[in-house]
């Protein structure tokens, strides 16, 4: 067997016995506490710990090609630690340098990144998935980018060819479980931003298109999910280029969904598998001998491997009715509770989706609820903000148990409640506004919309001067009515981001605030 010291690229000492210390120092897995005794020297591996059970090593792989060229990655599963072996140490610089100031994430959850003490990786290719070991088999170098959407596409471009498209075309086989737009969209949308979903039954094939915000993501997604068995064993996903660009959704239901339309109507709603009374096949009831599964025992002796469990299915009754969206409330903890208050936090949480209420816990007021429109917008915000600094403190924002958050029956004297159903400064209840395709997590610079003529420089700097030092200002050339305004820090430029939008700056302007893509946005 090999052992975690050879998979890291640690030579055997013939004939030393190690201390327990040493073991867990080279594997990298030893507590935070213990490590806190051993300095690591820079080194171009990367230890990353807090790994999702249910991430790859294609998703390891994502977060270091944003910075340069990956030579090897490792995952650790069932130690929920991996390694990323970057081109050299000044490329593992940057990598920590910009992780220093925003918390990685990988599925949406936080993940904790350090040097690792080792010099260098060693594996086999049997333990990558097909994408990871494509991309790091094309080598080359990728030039740095601040928010690394040219590392991804230079990478996804040296293994990938042919027409390019934002839009996916999925063809499933092996279809022994019903796929639902929300089955898919729990697949893609680890590997980038969804806007949308149509299934249909093609020659008798079941097939998807999935469209994405970018190229990007769409390379990304291709390379590391072509291949792959959704279930252990079964619905074997093969994935190329759509000639489509965009997805025209009239229903949003379990065959197809609009993402940036949650207005739509359910529609009709044929099932794929047309009308069959799919938990009868599956125990062998009405079906009999014609059962896709014949009987449930046999699920356990499926090949592994699957993106999902087969215990995914089960969770929706056998009849494809998933209810994968989760609760549309979140639970934000270790708040700075001198400082925040329900309208800041609508506005902070509300660039990722509409808040209808807010309430701040009464015995623990460093802890809010937080419910969306849907839990998509849920989701989003735990992606895009769990793990940032605000006010001095690093907030935790998790799926919360709670379907709603309900008003106080008399009243609230404290203002720890707060419904915002009627807010007019929902971004997104407009069909299909753009501010679907202008999601971003906080950093230092923010897009600030509808400027007035009458404003100048110098007037807008000191407005957002309130919030700390601005370090540059540029209004864009083609548009003077947006700008890009750059702060010293990315708490700074949250609380410049809550103070400053709806900003009145004239009688008729109110400012619109958003965190921009990337720095050099124009």
């Amino acid at each position: 067997m090999t052992s975690v010291a050879a998979l890291a690229g640690i030579p055997s000492a013939t004939g030393t016995k190690r201390t327990a210390e040493d073991i867990l120092s080279i594997a990298g897995l030893m507590g935070d506490q213990k490590k806190a005794r051993f300095e690591n020297a820079p080194s171009k591996v990367i230890h990353v710990r807090n790994v999702p059970v249910d991430a790859n090593d294609t998703e390891l792989l994502a977060l270091g090609l944003e910075f340069g060229r990956v030579k090897n990655v490792l995952l650790l599963k069932t130690k929920r630690q991996g390694f990323i072996e970057m081109e050299d140490k000044q490329t593992a610089a940057n990598f920590l340098t910009y992780y220093s100031h925003i918390s990685p994430t990988i599925r949406g959850q936080v993940v904790y990144v350090q040097y690792s003490n080792h010099p260098e990786l060693k594996t086999e290719p049997s333990q990558h998935s097909s994408g990871t070991s494509k991309i790091i088999a094309a080598g080359g170098d990728y030039p740095y980018s601040a928010d690394g959407q040219g590392a991804l596409a230079a990478a996804a471009a040296k293994v990938v060819t042919g027409n390019k498209s934002n839009v996916i075309r999925a063809v499933i086989d092996k279809l022994w479980y019903p796929i639902t737009v929300e089955v898919l969209y729990k697949i893609f949308s680890s590997l980038g931003t969804i806007l949308r979903i149509v299934t249909f039954t093609k020659n008798g094939q079941f097939q998807a298109l999935i469209e994405f915000t970018t190229v990007t993501e769409a390379e990304l997604a291709k390379v590391t999910l072509d291949g792959q068995n959704i279930y252990n064993g079964c619905c074997t996903l093969h994935l190329e280029f759509s000639k489509l660009t965009t997805l025209t959704v009239k229903y949003n239901n379990d065959k197809s969904k609009d993402y940036t339309r949650p207005d739509l109507p359910s529609g009709p709603n044929d099932s794929p598998f047309s009308g069959a009374d799919l938990a009868g096949l599956l125990t062998g009831g009405a079906a009999g001998s014609a059962s896709l599964m014949g009987a449930p025992a046999l699920l356990s002796l499926l090949p592994q491997g699957g993106l999902l469990p087969a215990s995914f299915f089960g969770a929706t009754g056998g009849r494809g009715g998933l209810n994968m969206g989760g609760s549309p409330v979140v639970l934000v903890s270790n708040l700075n509770e001198e400082k925040i208050n329900c309208d800041m936090l609508f506005t902070l949480f509300g660039n990722y989706g509409d808040v209808i209420r807010v309430k701040i816990l009464f015995n623990k007021k460093d802890t809010a609820l937080i419910q969306f429109n849907d839990p998509q917008q849920a989701q989003t915000a735990i992606r895009n903000l769990s793990g940032v600094s605000m006010y001095g403190k690093e907030i935790k924002v998790t799926l919360s148990k709670h379907t709603y958050v309900s008003m106080p029956k008399d009243g609230d004297e404290n203002n720890l409640t707060k419904d915002f159903t009627n807010s007019p400064l929902h971004r997104f209840k407009k069909p299909g506004s753009k501010n679907f395709q202008n999601i971003f997590p906080p950093i230092r610079t923010l897009h600030v919309s509808n400027i007035p003529d009458t404003a100048t420089e110098e007037e807008l700097i000191d407005a957002f001067s309130v919030s700390g030092t601005v370090t540059e200002f540029r209004f864009f050339a083609k548009d003077r009515k947006m700008a890009l305004v750059t702060m010293t820090t990315i708490e700074e430029a949250i609380d410049a981001l809550i103070k400053m939008h709806n900003y009145k700056i004239t009688e008729s302007n109110h400012l619109r605030v958003s965190f921009a893509k990337t720095r050099s946005s124009n």
